[in-house]
Parts: structure tokens; C-alpha cells; sequence
């Protein structure tokens, strides 16, 4: 089975070096050589220019691509992966259209497994061990009223004044922040339009208080069959979201107020405008060479009975750049490494997936993310 990684971008590094250092076959496909020869070429030469052509051309029954490249280009090679009978992978949510090929994957014996980076991954992982620990644990009722958080975000670790730095394409931040969201608060659908109109205060359940804003991000709903919730459960609050450092609405507000504006021009010139500002931003909010960014990950399920919580865990994460690279990168990146040789291993099932509920490859998996993160512990508030 040959590994065909395609993207060598930001976020890729870590788990593509992870999977050659262990002795994996592995074939580079990136549209710029020299970019990936620069990330992985001490390590390995076959390094090819990327086309949808060549990788054709490339992929055997039994190989596995993985596309690492921007989330629209998903489709088109898992489709290339049925036609030649690989298998695939990818970091980004499953779109409809590669949920369509679900029978396509299941009838050919191949796998896509897909979300399984950092968000979405590694908090799905953490979703799935605490709803399997409270099925599991002596307060378990279905009577039992539940909140479910979880929030993810990359922010810098030395925060500057815009409170907020760029480690992945800062035109998809702004497009992101155009997007409406759906979430459950107070028994109740939250339907919101742009983030900023959502915005509250999380106190982190760190060693060292902090305080982080948090919005509502993407359709929640979808996932709470995902984290198998039972439909009969009295589910008060279900909300996935992204966290921000404090003070970053206010740093924000200029841009909110650009975004606005844009309402009722055309797509592309709504591209070309936030194109434009995105290459404004990232002179003055990228990170320098060497310099730590941090991603924080909190996911917490809350069961309350007769209006006092039975069972309340979180999940909590804090890591940041040092030696081995930026935080960001290896978070991405070595889950999907961990997903690829899953599917090696064949302890991934046939068909279009997320991230595995499979209570052995959860341990593991969260044990490896143990090593990538400075701080990882669940806590059990009533302890």
C-alpha cells in the first residue's frame, strides 16, 4: 500500500515526516516541488508535482490517497480513489457530496475517512469518550437534562493587539466569519447569521485561569446523532464552536463592520474584497519565524438531575508551538498520520466515516495527542 499525501501546506508537515521516519511508502504530491522538497525532501525524494492526472495514474488497488489540499478538491480525488479502488483520506468535515459516495466506498471494500484533524478530530475523539463514559457511568438516566460544549481555536501564545495571528489562509478566517450558524441553547434552536452576533465568555478549565470569547461555528445539530446522543435524551444546550482570545470582538470590530458592508455585492466581488483584506492582515498578524502560536480544545458534557449536576467531564487541551514546530501543524496533521495507518491496519470499516467511536483507537489516539500537547487532561468537575 503506497500513501499518496497530496498538500504540503501549513498544516501538513508533522504527520506526512511522521509517516516516512516510520518506514511508510510514501509518494509527495504537492503543485509546487521545490515548496515540499523544502518541508520533506531530506527525507525522501519522490516528491511529483500534483495533478489530478498524474495521481490517477499513480494510485493502485489497496494505495490510499490523502488530500490535504483546500476542502473543494476533496470530491474530485475520492472519486479518483473508487475509480482505481484506493482508499482515501482527509482532515476537513464530509461534505454532502462526499457523503453521497458512502454505498460507492461500502460496495468497493474502500474507506474515506475524513475528519480527523484537529476540529473536527481530535474533538470528535474527545466527544465520543465522554458521551461513552456517562452511558457508562452510575448517574446515567434518560431523565437526566444535558448541556454539551466544545470549542476549538487557534490563537497566538504571546497575544498581540489584533489578538488573534494567521497559521492557515487568512482569507478563508475572513470567509469563515460570512457563514450563519445552528446550535441548541436553553431547549431552544440558535440560529445566527454572523458570528459576532453569538459572542460570550468561556472561563477555561486550565491549570491558570483564563477567560476566552466563544461563538457558535457551523450546524451543531448533525452532531449530536454523530456523538450518539439517543433522540429521547432532554438535551438543554448542544453547541461546537471556536474560541478566541478575550478581547479579540473588540480588536475585530473594524473587520465585523467590513464584512457587513459587503452584503448584497456579487461572489466575486466579495472574493476579491476579502481576498484584498486578508493580504492586508497577514503583513501585520502572521507569525515570525520560530514563534509559538497556541491551539486551546475544550469539550465538556453536563448531566443534571432534579437541577444538580449527576455528571459533569471535560476535556481539556492547551498546546503551543516549541521544537518540534507549530502546535496547529502537529495537531492536524499527525491524527490524520494515526487515520492513515488505521486503515493500513483495516480497523477502519468500508464507507464514508469521521473520526472512529471505536473505545481502542480512541484511547490510543488520544494518548498519542497527549505527547503532541503541553497540557491534555479530562477533569471530572465532581471530583
Amino acid at each position: 500500500m503506497t500513501i499518496h499525501w497530496c498538500g504540503t501546506g501549513l498544516s501538513s508537515i508533522p504527520g506526512l515526516r511522521r509517516l516516512i521516519e516510520a518506514g511508510h511508502p510514501v509518494t509527495v504530491w504537492n503543485r509546487t516541488v521545490e515548496k515540499a522538497r523544502k518541508e520533506v525532501g531530506d527525507l525522501t525524494t519522490d516528491i511529483r508535482p500534483f495533478s489530478l492526472e498524474a495521481l490517477e495514474k499513480a494510485l493502485k488497488p489497496g494505495d490510499i490517497a490523502v488530500s490535504m489540499l483546500p476542502a473543494d478538491q476533496h470530491v474530485g480525488i475520492a472519486k479518483l480513489c473508487l475509480a482505481t479502488k484506493a482508499h482515501f483520506c482527509s482532515s476537513s468535515y464530509i461534505a454532502p457530496e462526499m457523503r453521497a459516495l458512502d454505498q460507492a466506498f461500502r460496495e468497493a471494500g474502500l474507506v474515506s475517512i475524513n475528519e480527523v484533524g484537529l476540529d473536527p478530530g481530535i474533538d470528535h475523539l474527545m466527544a465520543h469518550d465522554l458521551v461513552a463514559r456517562y452511558r457508562a457511568s452510575k448517574a446515567y438516566s434518560p431523565e437526566n437534562v444535558l448541556s454539551f460544549t466544545s470549542y476549538c481555536g487557534g490563537v497566538p501564545k504571546v497575544a498581540n493587539a489584533f489578538r488573534y495571528k494567521f497559521s492557515w489562509a487568512p482569507a478563508g478566517v475572513l470567509k469563515a466569519l460570512r457563514s450563519p450558524s445552528r446550535s441548541l441553547r436553553n431547549f431552544s434552536e440558535l440560529r445566527v447569521a454572523r458570528p459576532w452576533d453569538a459572542i460570550s465568555s468561556y472561563d477555561a478549565p486550565l491549570p491558570v485561569p483564563e477567560t476566552f470569547e466563544v461563538y457558535p461555528n457551523r450546524d451543531s445539530y448533525p452532531f449530536m446523532e454523530e456523538y450518539r446522543f439517543e433522540p429521547y435524551w432532554k438535551v438543554r444546550d448542544f453547541v461546537r464552536g471556536t474560541i478566541r482570545l478575550n478581547g479579540w470582538a473588540d480588536a475585530w470590530a473594524p473587520i465585523f463592520r467590513e464584512i457587513e458592508g459587503l452584503e448584497g455585492k456579487t461572489a466575486a466581488e466579495i472574493d476579491a474584497a476579502l481576498n484584498a483584506r486578508a493580504a492586508e492582515l497577514l503583513k501585520d498578524n502572521s507569525y515570525s519565524e520560530g514563534e509559538p502560536d497556541r491551539v486551546v480544545l475544550f469539550v465538556s458534557l453536563k448531566a443534571e438531575k432534579d437541577g444538580r449536576a449527576v455528571y459533569h467531564e471535560t476535556w481539556a487541551m492547551d498546546a503551543w508551538g516549541d521544537v518540534r514546530g507549530t502546535a496547529m501543524g502537529r495537531l492536524v496533521s499527525i491524527p490524520v498520520s494515526m487515520a492513515i495507518e488505521a486503515v493500513m491496519k483495516r480497523e477502519i470499516p468500508a464507507g464514508v466515516h469521521g473520526a472512529p467511536h471505536d473505545p481502542k483507537l480512541l484511547a490510543r489516539w488520544l494518548e498519542e495527542v497527549g505527547h503532541l500537547a503541553q497540557v491534555l487532561r479530562r477533569i471530572d468537575h465532581l471530583a
